[in-house]
Formats: C-alpha cells, sequence, structure tokens
C-alpha cells in the first residue's frame, strides 16, 4: 500500500515508470489442450488481471503458482479457496476473447461452473459464437446473460465496437478493438491502455498480402505514433508456423517471415529504420508438432533472429511465465 500511496503522489515521473505484468496461462496454438492461448495483463499497482483469450485457464494458473509468477498469493489470503482458485475466480476481473475459435475459449467454458460473475468483452462475431454455439445448452449451460434457455449469468456478454475506447471493468485498464483478419474469418486485436502507455494483444491473423486485407496495415498505423510517443510497452502476436509454409496453408497465420514483412510496415508508421529498436515483442500461438526430431519452438525463434534486422526484442514465453513491461 505505501508503494502504491508513494507513486500516486510522485505525479507524472512515476507513471512514466509504470508499465504492465503479463503471466503466460498458455502459449500453444493447438493439439496440447491444457496449453492454449490465454495471458493475464494487469496494470503496475493494480490487483486485478485482464485474460487476453481464455484457450486454457486453471492449468497455466497452476503452472504460474509453480514458477512463483502470483508471488501476492498465499494460502492464507486464498482463503477459503486454493491459491489456484484464488486467481481464477478474485484476480481476473474480466476476459477479452479475440476471436470465437475452441483453441481461444475452452477454459473459460470448461471453468465456468466455479467461476463468478465477470464480463467477457468481443466483437459482434464473437459474442454471437459463444452464444449460440458454445453456451447454448448443448455444447455446454449456458452461464452467460443472453442467448436460448435458462440464463445463469455468470458471464455478461458485452459486444465491443471497433474503434471505440471501453473500460475493462474495475481494474484500471480500457481498450481499443481492432478488426483482424484470419482466413477471413473475423479476429481481433485489443489495444490496452492505462495512464502511463498501452500495450497491444493480436489474436489470430494472416497477412495481409494473403488475406488480401488492410486490417493490419491499420493497425500499425494506430501503433505506429505511440511507438513514437515511447508509450507502446509492448505487444503479443503470433507466428504458427516455421517458414516454408505455403500461403494456401497459413489458414490466417503468420510464420517468422511474414511477420517480420509486417513489422517492418509498422516501422515505416513509427519513425523509420531503427524505430523498432528492442521493442518487446511476445510470440504466441506456436503450434507444436508431433514428428519426431522437430523442435517448432527453436526453429521459429532462430528464424526470427536471423531475419531481424529492426532490433526487435523477440520473446518465447513459457506456460506459466511473468514478465513486466
Amino acid at each position: 500500500m505505501k508503494t502504491v500511496l508513494a507513486l500516486a503522489l510522485s505525479g507524472y515521473s512515476a507513471l512514466a515508470m509504470a508499465g504492465f505484468e503479463v503471466v503466460a496461462l498458455g502459449v500453444d496454438g493447438g493439439v496440447s489442450d491444457g496449453n492454449l492461448t490465454s495471458y493475464l495483463i494487469r496494470s503496475d499497482g493494480k490487483p486485478q488481471y485482464v485474460a487476453l483469450d481464455a484457450g486454457s485457464l486453471l492449468p497455466g494458473i497452476a503452472k504460474g503458482l509453480e514458477k512463483g509468477s502470483f508471488p501476492q498469493v498465499t494460502p492464507e489470503l486464498a482463503a477459503p479457496y486454493t491459491p489456484q482458485g484464488y486467481v481464477f475466480r478474485q484476480l481476473i476481473g474480466g476476459y477479452f476473447i479475440s476471436h470465437g475459435h475452441l483453441d481461444h475459449v475452452a477454459g473459460l467454458i470448461i471453468g465456468a461452473p466455479e467461476d463468478n460473475k465477470k464480463t467477457v468483452y468481443a466483437q459482434a462475431d464473437t459474442v454471437l459464437t459463444l452464444r449460440n454455439h458454445y453456451f447454448n445448452w448443448k455444447a455446454w449451460p449456458n452461464f452467460t446473460d443472453a442467448g436460448n434457455g435458462a440464463r445463469l449469468g455468470t458471464y455478461r456478454l458485452q459486444t465491443v465496437r471497433p474503434l471505440q475506447r471501453f473500460t475493462l471493468g474495475v481494474t484500471g485498464l480500457s481498450g481499443v478493438m481492432y478488426p483482424l483478419s484470419h482466413d477471413r474469418y473475423p479476429s481481433s486485436m485489443l489495444l490496452v491502455s492505462d495512464n502511463a502507455g498501452a500495450f497491444a494483444y493480436f489474436g489470430d491473423t494472416g497477412p495481409d498480402t494473403v488475406e488480401q486485407s488492410r486490417d493490419l496495415d491499420a493497425a500499425w498505423r494506430a501503433l505506429g505514433p505511440l511507438i513514437e510517443q515511447k508509450k507502446l510497452k509492448g505487444m503479443i502476436i503470433e507466428t504458427s508456423y516455421p517458414n516454408g509454409i505455403e500461403d494456401k496453408h497459413l489458414y490466417g497465420h503468420l510464420t517468422p517471415a511474414w511477420l517480420l514483412k509486417e513489422l517492418k510496415n509498422l516501422a515505416r508508421y513509427s519513425g523509420g529504420e531503427g524505430s523498432l529498436k528492442d521493442l518487446p515483442v511476445v510470440i504466441g500461438h506456436i503450434k507444436p508438432s508431433l514428428k519426431q526430431g522437430e523442435e517448432v519452438r527453436a526453429t521459429i525463434k532462430q528464424q526470427l533472429e536471423q531475419g531481424n534486422d529492426l532490433g526487435v526484442k523477440f520473446i518465447l514465453m513459457e506456460q506459466g511465465d511473468r514478465q513486466t513491461f
């Protein structure tokens, strides 16, 4: 409490030092059902996180506790819940779902019977998918406040409109959603902000050229000025496959080569050459291989570094890792 009060009293200089804390609850892009895409983010000095997608929640929380990524949580504080239950029920203040694919919502659906009342923020298509195809008393009971049958009301489904700022509950964060194209299917990026800075979270997306879209270009235009002003603390973006996958088999995803090409476009809006130096870029949604000898994460990391003439700081978080930005 003293630290928070000191920050509050010390004015702009303290705010400039503030940042974001991210805990990776799931980092894979499929197959491993206990390690699917989900990240928690919170602003410095705020107790509650926003979940950025919810592919795997409880397994990731357990791994985070094992790694010491929730040092504030003790059995005494958590009582009557377990530390895992306390993080899940009390420290996650709401959910942003980038799109409705199962590997981004499975943890939300499975965990719903043990969760408490929260808001789920998503674009209109994703809200309809959650309401009509998951929480419908056929795939799963309706734990939302909308849709068919008895509404249990655990989750309030809030439709987010593109490019309009909204408040993420009592987390102290606000967000602006930008549309993305994922094999021509609606996905989205959330630009999370507090009083001091911003952080970008990208749901699944393919490159503009392949998607025949300008969605990533629009996102880069929005992020460019924030980079110039030193307000963008970092981003999470997917790189699902290593180089060598034919464009027709990307199915709305990125490779190292495509990501680097897109980041060069971002640099155009950020001040040109050298503007992305040391920008933290967390790589997520890597699809594991079940073939012997194929180490996809190592390959993608190597390919990103080999082509990295932008000076970007690529980060590959593991499940349960905590990082500050």
